[in-house]
């Protein structure tokens, strides 16, 4: 029998549309300056925050083989059905802005608008969906 944290996950899943909204606004406003160059940075932060959290809790509940890395746990994730290859190829490009994102943040472009913030709206609703799906799938 399997223990997955189900509640945690909801957590996490529950905050995508937040960030859904701050990195649609963002995009759809986007001017060069300081503040919606912070609302993207943190916005894709969370993004990366959420979706590891849950790939994570993901492996621990369903006993996948261990991750070394965030790339791994996307890989993981995707190896074992939890979503598409879609989403997969976007989320490991999301996750390896983690470093520069959280370690390098000085040297992070805030006038530019990143390529992934005006596509991860979309691919985050199916993360959000593919993740229940796949918990579901698995726990009949």
């Amino acid at each position: 029998m399997y223990y997955v944290n189900q509640e945690q996950i909801q957590h996490r899943l529950d905050a995508i549309p937040e960030i859904v909204q701050g990195l649609t606004e963002a995009a759809g406003s986007w001017d060069g300056g300081v503040v919606l160059g912070m609302v993207q940075e943190r916005a894709l932060h969370l993004a990366i925050e959420i979706v590891t959290d849950v790939g994570s809790y993901l492996i621990d509940g369903f006993i996948m083989r261990d991750a070394s890395s965030y790339e791994d746990i996307m890989e993981i994730n995707h190896e074992e059905k939890v979503f598409d290859a879609e989403t997969y190829d976007v989320l490991l490009k999301l996750v390896t802005l983690r470093k520069p994102l959280v370690q390098e943040y000085y040297t992070w472009n805030r006038s530019e608008l990143h390529p992934l913030t005006p596509v991860l709206p979309d691919i985050l609703n199916k993360f959000a969906v593919q993740v229940r799906e796949y918990i579901q799938r698995e726990l009949m």
